[in-house]
């Protein structure tokens, strides 16, 4: 079945830097978009990046020039997705979700249906 566990969690300063995995298993990498979801306490939800089926990446635009998403290109049914955040501010502090999805005719839907169970980023 479908599976994404993501781990690198953690209190940091503010500047410093983190990389967060997430582990997927059940489906083919190259077949599914991936993204990195934030939610702070008392906020929506927002999307911080997104790769596409052919490897497009795409990021909130307050965050692409310090978070970059990647894989590690395993274009098997297990492989890992990697967020790697700098310079970190307080205001990242957040629970950081994986999530995976088919993609639409369109493109990549902005409603993932497959979650992982996310890891807490805290900036001080």
């Amino acid at each position: 079945h479908v599976q994404l566990v993501e781990s690198g969690g953690g209190s940091v300063p503010a500047g410093g830097s983190l990389r967060l995995d997430c582990s997927a298993s059940g489906f083919t990498f190259g077949a599914v978009c991936m993204a990195w979801f934030r939610q702070a306490p008392g906020r929506q939800r927002e999307a911080v990046a997104t790769i596409d089926v052919d490897g497009t990446t795409r990021y909130a635009d307050s965050l692409k020039a310090r978070f970059t998403i990647s894989t590690d290109h395993s274009w098997g049914t297990r492989g890992t997705l990697f967020l790697q955040m700098n310079r970190l501010k307080p205001e990242d502090t957040a629970m950081y979700y994986c999530a995976a999805d088919w993609p639409l005719n369109s493109g990549c839907r902005p409603d993932y249906n497959i979650w992982g169970q996310g890891t807490q980023v805290t900036v001080s």
